[in-house]
């Protein structure tokens, strides 16, 4: 087991806990969290983590096979200073394929926005899934080469028992320091340009975007309200809205709501109360959710999950995973979700593309090198 989460580099296991789907996981999250307390704790949660929050299900096959939760008391901590360099991936490009076409993700943007002008919610995250089987998966190449591409701030690689997972992610979930709760979602995607004059304008537009913002705006007020459930009493704040952040190679739009906790929260307590985050689902939540379900084409699995590191004082900082590889070792199966934000306003061609410029980093970082 080896795991880089931010300046550390974890290896081996000095003990572990993983939930299965048929159990509640919170009892056993919990306990695993009080054993622990005061050593580092590696954390990973699936987005189906869900069904045991809400009365919600899944249909589709667990094709990645990645737990509901796994947690991992490491045996040693490293600094990290970057990789050795490798071999070569392989001889050729690895050929991702969409489990939905084109044509497909439009048709299904239009029965979303159906169910917006109905009234059944207003907006919803619809994803969609790529996949490529591959012999020789050489993760730590494939990660590095992600990593300059992004440089993402919320990054991890992990090379567990079954699974790598490699993730750029530029999304905070949630962040803990002390009593304080912290939460930075993203809605508003833009892909850099080459030239100083162009980037800056895609910059200004992307700020100025009415329907990116409203977007915006909305996964805020979902937010404040999930936060308000363990918050003390008026101290949910909006410490930033809709400030445009620039990344090595997209622009996001990312907003920041902040809480004091009440007394006495537990770590599962959190999760309940804010899982799945507000912009990987829509609002309200629980309808989204439930009918995105029927409308996605495959699970998602640790996508739209979070990744994060439990410090020996209780602090925490847990990102969002998107813009993440999962491989599946025994299978040989490589997968990455993309998705977007759906609202009455949205332009599926324009939707589908804003998908390609999320995907773009990832398709890269596996061209041969």
């Amino acid at each position: 087991m080896e795991v880089v989460i931010g300046e550390h580099r974890f290896k081996g296991i000095h003990d572990q806990w993983i939930s299965t789907e048929k159990e509640n996981p919170f009892t056993g999250l919990d306990e695993f969290l009080a054993k622990y307390f005061g050593k580092h704790i590696l954390i990973f949660i699936a987005y189906d983590v869900k069904n045991h929050i809400e009365d919600l299900q899944t249909n589709h096959k667990n094709d990645i096979g990645f737990p509901l939760i796994h947690c991992i008391i490491p045996a040693k901590n490293y600094s990290f200073k970057g990789f050795k360099p490798g071999k070569k991936i392989s001889d050729n490009h690895i050929q991702f394929e969409p489990k939905t076409s084109k044509k497909n993700y439009l048709e299904t943007i239009g029965k979303i926005k159906n169910h917006i002008q109905k009234g059944d919610f207003y907006e919803a995250n619809f994803c969609y899934e790529w996949v490529s089987n591959v012999e020789n998966f050489n993760a730590k190449n494939v990660f590095e080469k992600l990593s300059n591409l992004t440089q993402a701030p919320y990054k991890v690689y992990a090379d567990l028992e079954h699974h790598y997972v490699l993730s750029a992610s530029p999304e905070l979930f949630l962040k803990k320091r002390g009593d304080r709760l912290f939460s930075s979602p993203i809605k508003g995607t833009r892909k850099r340009m080459a030239n100083e004059s162009s980037d800056n304008q895609i910059k200004k537009e992307l700020r100025e975007n009415a329907k990116e913002r409203a977007e915006n705006i909305m996964i805020v007020d979902l937010v404040r309200n999930d936060l308000s459930k363990i918050a003390k009493r008026d101290s949910v704040k909006v410490e930033e809205l809709c400030q445009v952040y620039t990344f090595k190679n997209i622009h996001q739009m990312i907003s920041t709501i902040s809480c004091d906790m009440k007394k006495n929260v537990t770590f599962s307590d959190i999760i309940k109360a804010t899982f799945p985050m507000g912009s990987m689902t829509g609002a309200p939540k629980v309808r989204v959710m439930e009918l995105m379900d029927q409308y996605e084409p495959s699970r998602r699995g640790l996508y739209s999950g979070s990744i994060g590191l439990i410090k020996p004082n209780g602090d925490f900082d847990l990102n969002v995973v998107i813009r993440t590889l999962i491989y599946n070792k025994a299978k040989q199966l490589l997968s990455f979700h993309v998705g977007g934000a759906i609202t009455i306003q949205s332009s599926a061609e324009e939707e589908y593309e804003e998908t390609l410029t999320k995907a773009a980093s990832l398709f890269k970082a596996c061209e041969n090198d």
